[in-house]
């Protein structure tokens, strides 16, 4: 009961309104006063419980929609999609709704539509001169429409955006939410989706590679590490037994470097595989090849004088 509440409200107050003028026409140039002024009035009581109803109904077809989609699946690529350009399409239309409503509640004034007759003449310089000033509003508004067809990303992608790696919360008509991964929201336009390069982890899948970076001395022996790497990868649920690799790809004057790849179902488990791992290889390398860890050598050689007798 509680979930159709608002919709119920909204009917009622329609119907309620839808009947007021009827109800009030008898007393209204009888007693005059407050009641010829709602009398009059009504219609725009009427307009704004239409207005509030459809975006109920609209908001209710879409809870009732999206039922079907669940997200919270591992698999949910074509649930994620669907939920992304759902929503952009429900706030496109209740968008649509408000300002058509507005129109009708602004031409219901006799004075403000002779005013528009008589402006009519001049619509085309206001026209730009407004167009110039909702620039970037229109712009982000087409901008969120482009991104409901294109989708670049979906609710809930793993994105790295301005250096910050995060989720896709929301996906409105004018800008994007991104939930950082320590909770923090980060707030763009749609626009700079579509203007600046940005990462997506999740584009195809849900699937993704994690790298380890561990740095060790020369005489470090790789077969050890990588017995050791399948044996911690065997015993963790987090691996998805796709992705286990150990290779060396740098070596610096007192380092080598070696990177470790795992692979993981979905971005928050692979950053935890990822810090398993890496803990876990160090503590291999402290307990068994300690000698093997980071240093510096020295070279200390000694000078031999000669001296003349």
């Amino acid at each position: 009961m509680k979930k159709h509440l608002k919709l119920i409200i909204s009917i009622i107050f329609t119907v309620l309104f839808i009947l007021l003028k009827p109800i009030l026409a008898p007393f209204a140039g009888q007693y005059g006063g407050v009641l010829q002024v709602i009398h009059s009035y009504s219609h725009i009581l009427v307009y704004i419980s239409i207005t509030w109803l459809l975006i109920e109904i609209t908001r209710k077809l879409k809870e009732l929609f999206l039922r079907r989609f669940d997200i919270s699946q591992e698999d949910n690529l074509s649930s994620r999609k669907v939920h992304t350009q759902v929503n952009l399409l429900e706030k496109a239309i209740i968008f649509i709704i408000v300002l058509v409503a507005t129109g009708f509640i602004l031409l219901s004034f006799e004075s403000i539509r002779q005013i528009g007759m008589g402006l009519f003449a001049t619509a085309g310089v206001a026209g730009i001169i407004i167009g110039l000033s909702a620039q970037k509003v229109v712009g982000a508004l087409l901008a969120g429409i482009q991104i409901a067809i294109t989708q670049p990303f979906r609710i809930d992608d793993a994105v790295v955006v301005e250096n910050e790696w995060g989720w896709i919360e929301e996906i409105n008509l004018t800008y994007v939410v991104v939930r950082i991964w320590d909770k923090r929201r980060l707030v763009l336009p749609t626009s700079y989706f579509l203007e600046k390069p940005f990462q997506n982890w999740t584009r195809t899948s849900a699937e993704i590679i994690g790298s380890v970076y561990i740095y060790a001395d020369y005489t470090i022996p790789f077969q050890a590490l990588r017995d050791e790497l399948s044996r911690l990868l065997d015993g963790t649920d987090l691996w998805d037994r796709n992705v286990n690799v150990l290779q060396v790809t740098d070596c610096k004057e007192s380092t080598l470097e070696i990177r470790i790849l795992v692979s993981a179902k979905n971005s928050p488990t692979t950053w935890d595989l990822r810090v398993y791992i890496r803990e876990k290889m160090i503590e291999f390398i402290q307990k068994n090849y300690s000698e093997c860890l980071p240093r510096t050598r020295v070279a200390l050689e000694k000078e031999h004088k000669v001296s003349d007798e």
